[in-house]
């Protein structure tokens, strides 16, 4: 039964170790697969590269599917699993934000520390902006604390929130994954086609 952790089956300390290791491997999978690159991450916003959607979209849909039926089966207890609070206004404005600075900057924080880690200079000046940033908030946080808490809507799922039951949410993702990879793999040669090259 899952979550091990929540079960007692190791302790704090082994669990840093666990999400060290689980970190690494994250890490390398990722710079693998081009995300310590700027070029290829803000290539899907320019819709001749959606190695990004492919890739992200294909990792939820497998960690929910595993999810999903390992609850199925008995193996993971879903309730023990970690869900922050929903604030729903705050979130959508940060997202914003961050949507905002993956655009100019081509990373968002987890890929901008893979970039650093391989020692490219705009991945670690980004990294520094996000030390920068946390420094801003900390600093500016009295003041803005009650927007941060507004509009908390606890903890929240899809289910929950539509009104359906989980699978119906797993077969829509599904669906719309399916979609999406039609779509982006549609976009990607018309772009090719029209500027001249071959889909990368």
């Amino acid at each position: 039964m899952m979550p091990y952790f929540k079960f007692d089956y190791f302790g704090f300390d082994f669990s840093l170790v666990v999400a060290f290791i689980v970190g690494i491997g994250f890490g390398f999978a990722l710079e693998r697969g081009g995300f310590g690159n700027a070029r290829i991450l803000a290539a899907q916003f320019y819709f001749y590269n959606m190695r990004v959607l492919k890739v992200m979209f294909s990792a939820i849909v497998t960690a929910m599917l595993g999810l999903f039926y390992f609850a199925w089966i008995g193996w993971l207890d879903l309730s023990l699993v970690y869900i922050g609070d929903t604030y729903i206004v705050p979130q959508i404005i940060g997202g914003l934000i961050l949507g905002i600075g993956f655009v100019i900057g081509g990373y968002c924080p987890g890929t901008s520390l893979v970039s650093a880690s391989t020692g490219r200079t705009d991945g670690i000046v980004f990294v520094l902006g996000i030390f920068a940033g946390i420094f801003v908030f900390g600093e500016l946080f009295p003041l803005i604390e009650g927007f941060y808490n507004s509009t908390n809507l606890g903890r929240v799922t899809l289910p929950e929130f539509l009104g359906i039951s989980h699978g119906m949410v797993v077969f829509l993702v599904v669906l719309m994954a399916l979609g999406a990879f039609a779509a982006a793999g549609w976009g990607e040669k018309v772009l090719a086609k029209k500027n001249g090259r071959g889909v990368e």
